[in-house]
C-alpha cells in the first residue's frame, strides 16, 4: 500500500467538523507507519444530535484525530450546501484495515460487544485471512477486577489497532479515557460491527445502503431504537436552518 501524507480538508458541521480524505485506510496506514496513535470518529446524524446535548462529547469529537463522515445525514448537509462528498462508513474503514493488514502486519484487537460476540467476529476474520494478527479479544461486559485486568492487558500487548464496540457514546468516552493505555495505537468506535462479523446481526442490503436508508434495516432489527432515530429529524431540521443562516 503506498502511504500518503496528505492532510485530511476539515469541513464544518453544526458545531463540529469532518475530515476529507480521497482514502482514509492510506492516511492511517501512514500514521500507523508513523507511530502516531489517534482516536478516530465515525460521524452520523445521531452522534452529532447527541454532542450537541451533552458539551463532553463534543469536546471528545473535537481532539479526536480523525472524524470520517459516516452517515448519510452527514453527507446530506453538505449537499444542502453544493458539496458532494462521499460517505465513509466505519464498518467498511474497520474492513479496510483488517484487509491491508496482510500487507502490513498490523496487529488489532477487539473490544466490545455481548459475550462470545466478539470472539466470534475474530474467529470469522482469521477464518478469512489466516495470517491476520488479531492480538486479542475481550466482551463489554466487564467490570471492576476484570477490567483492571484487561486494561493491563491491553497495556502489555500494545496493539497497533483497537476497535472498540461499546455503542455510541460510551465507545467514544472509553476511547477517550483510555487512549494513554496504548498511547501510539488507532483508537477507532466500531459501533455494532461486531455483530455484524460474527454474523449474529446482518448489515442492510446494498441498495438501502446506496440510497442512504441504512436507518430504516437497522430501526428494523432493533426496534427499540425508535427514539433514538428521533435525532435523524432533528439533524435535518438543524442542518436545514444552518444552512439557511450562511
Amino acid at each position: 500500500m503506498q502511504l500518503t501524507s496528505e492532510q485530511p480538508q476539515s469541513l464544518p458541521i453544526l458545531g463540529l467538523a469532518v475530515d476529507i480524505l480521497p482514502d482514509y485506510t492510506q492516511w492511517l496506514a501512514a500514521q500507523i507507519a508513523q507511530n502516531e496513535g489517534l482516536h478516530v470518529v465515525t460521524l452520523n446524524a445521531e452522534m452529532t444530535m447527541q454532542a450537541r446535548e451533552n458539551p463532553e462529547l463534543a469536546q471528545i469529537i473535537q481532539e479526536a484525530g480523525l472524524v470520517i463522515p459516516d452517515g448519510a445525514g452527514v453527507v446530506m448537509h453538505f449537499r444542502l450546501r453544493g458539496r458532494k462528498i462521499d460517505r465513509c462508513p466505519g464498518i467498511e474503514m474497520a474492513e479496510a484495515l483488517l484487509q491491508a493488514s496482510e500487507q502490513n502486519n498490523w496487529s488489532f484487537f477487539f473490544y466490545g460487544g455481548a459475550p462470545g460476540v466478539t470472539e466470534q467476529a475474530a474467529q470469522k476474520w482469521q477464518q478469512q485471512q489466516p495470517t491476520i494478527n488479531i492480538a486479542g479479544t475481550q466482551n463489554g461486559y466487564i467490570s471492576g477486577e476484570e477490567l483492571d485486568d484487561f486494561c493491563q492487558t491491553l497495556k502489555q500487548l500494545q496493539p497497533q489497532v483497537i476497535f472498540v464496540g461499546l455503542g455510541v457514546p460510551r465507545q467514544e468516552f472509553w476511547i477517550a479515557k483510555h487512549r494513554h493505555l496504548c498511547p501510539h495505537a488507532i483508537w477507532v468506535g466500531v459501533g455494532g460491527s461486531f455483530d455484524i462479523w460474527a454474523e449474529t446481526k446482518t448489515r442492510a442490503p446494498k441498495w438501502l445502503c446506496d440510497n442512504n436508508l441504512e436507518w430504516v434495516y437497522r430501526l428494523y432489527q432493533e426496534p427499540w431504537r425508535w427514539r433514538r432515530m428521533l435525532a435523524l429529524p432533528q439533524f435535518a431540521w438543524c442542518s436545514l436552518m444552518d444552512t439557511l443562516s450562511k
